[in-house]
């Protein structure tokens, strides 16, 4: 009787050992593929901030005139707005 109890608990004892080898490698695979979605994602973006910058260059390049008007009016606006806001305090 004592051997057949002592048999079961080795039993279940290799088998709780079994399951918990089988989480930790899910979790480690888990693990893995995030670090890889991770890295795949910041490569991604970095490539679209690149094409970005260098599609504005372009643009500014091609068109100079209507940089500097855009940029002249977004500061004035930007001026007044805080202008305005100082003022009303």
């Amino acid at each position: 009787m004592t051997q057949t109890i002592l048999e079961q608990a080795g039993e279940h004892l290799a088998e709780s050992a079994r399951q918990a080898s089988r989480v930790t490698s899910a979790v480690a695979d888990a693990f893995v593929d995030g670090v890889a979605a991770t890295k795949r994602v910041v490569k991604e973006s970095g490539d679209a901030a690149e094409e970005l910058f260098d599609d504005t260059t372009k643009r500014l390049q091609r068109h100079p005139i209507e940089t500097i008007t855009v940029t002249l009016a977004f500061g004035i606006s930007i001026g007044i707005v805080i202008g305005w806001l100082a003022k009303r305090r």
